[in-house]
């Protein structure tokens, strides 16, 4: 069924910090909200359910010595016997797909910079492919390699201007990272959200409301068969998807917004939203530039704390359409867990 093992989630620390008030009733971090939600329905096809989980302490940090016989995965409160498991060291497969459209030409060298750190905090096994995209559409750099050198040199050769294809960008990666067989497998983007396709679709939704909340009610950011598609193919692969959000894309940071671009805006930060939530990635909201590096550095830290974790689902093959609840038990019992919510069979 569901593959969702995955890349890059930035920023644990900060995240797990502010979840230990809670964590103390909590073992897993679910978000129930996405279990009520059709619009985010995911089509399963695959035969194993595969997780990326990151452990932490009580204070936070992170715990990376655990084994097969340390974690419990209950599927709708059943136990689920573990199928396979991947420590926290094991090399991965990951595209550093950049946003070169027009919105990023004042900044591209801060982008390019922080891009080369990120390789710097990657492990020597890591395979990394690098993909730009732009108002040419989806511009490969470099295919799949362990050589930092030509790796760094194509992210310096990264350019464009124009329209933003962010899903089409996301297509294309999923496509190359199919061809890295059972390898875990990441997506890092940097973009600003704002696709060129589903800003025409969003603009079309919004255009009648008179105020903000009417424009964002209006738009049903999860119906988009564009975000759906790049779902499956990431459930099919167990692909995390890590996006980094430039402030350009923040509904907070328009100058003068009308309903429609608060719509649009808003739609875009939710959809990327719901990319890392449902592949077991994170979303990180850069607010300054001069955070690309830390954040880029953060997100190769936090990949190395993630285990891989495949289970058998409770009902191989039902394709019902229901929700199925993930939630994982990691002993001692007072480490802190977490991982993706579950899926819908579909």
């Amino acid at each position: 069924m569901i593959r969702s093992l995955t890349i890059i989630n930035l920023g644990h620390t900060r995240l797990f910090r502010a979840m230990l008030p809670c964590a103390a009733l909590l073992i897993v971090f679910a978000v129930g909200a996405f279990a009520q939600q059709p619009d985010e329905i995911v089509k399963i096809d695959t035969t194993l359910v595969q997780l990326n989980v990151g452990v932490v302490d009580r204070q936070g940090r992170a715990i990376t010595t655990l084994t097969r016989n340390d974690f419990k995965v209950y599927e709708d409160g059943v136990l689920r016997p573990i199928a396979a498991f991947e420590p926290t060291e094991a090399p991965f497969s990951l595209v550093m797909a950049l946003d070169m459209s027009g919105s990023t030409i004042n900044f591209r060298q801060q982008i390019q910079q922080a891009a080369l750190r990120f390789l710097d905090a990657l492990a020597p096994e890591d395979r990394v492919a690098v993909i730009a995209f732009n108002g040419k559409g989806v511009q490969p750099l470099f295919g799949f390699s362990t050589d930092r050198r030509r790796v760094a040199y194509a992210i310096t050769t990264a350019t464009g201007a124009g329209e933003t294809h962010f899903y089409e960008a996301l297509d294309y990666a999923l496509k190359e990272l199919s061809k890295e067989g059972k390898r875990r497998k990441a997506v890092v983007v940097l973009t600003d959200g704002i696709d060129t396709k589903l800003y025409k679709s969003d603009h079309d939704a919004a255009g009648n409301a008179s105020t903000n909340e009417e424009a964002i009610a209006s738009v049903k950011p999860g119906s988009s068969p564009q975000l759906n598609n790049i779902l499956n193919e990431a459930d099919r692969q167990g692909v995390a998807i890590f996006p980094m959000a430039l402030p350009s894309g923040d509904p907070k940071h328009i100058a003068l917004p009308s309903p429609v671009q608060m719509a649009i805006y808003t739609s875009a930060r939710t959809r990327m939203q719901m990319l890392a939530d449902r592949t077991g990635g994170r979303l990180n909201a850069i607010n300054r530039l001069d955070e690309l590096a830390k954040i880029y550095a953060e997100v190769a830290a936090e990949l190395r704390t993630l285990y891989s974790i495949a289970y058998q689902p409770s009902k191989p093959g039902a394709h019902d359409g229901k929700w199925r609840e993930i939630r994982i038990e990691v002993a001692p019992a007072d480490l802190v867990a977490r991982t993706k919510p579950g899926y819908y069979a579909r």
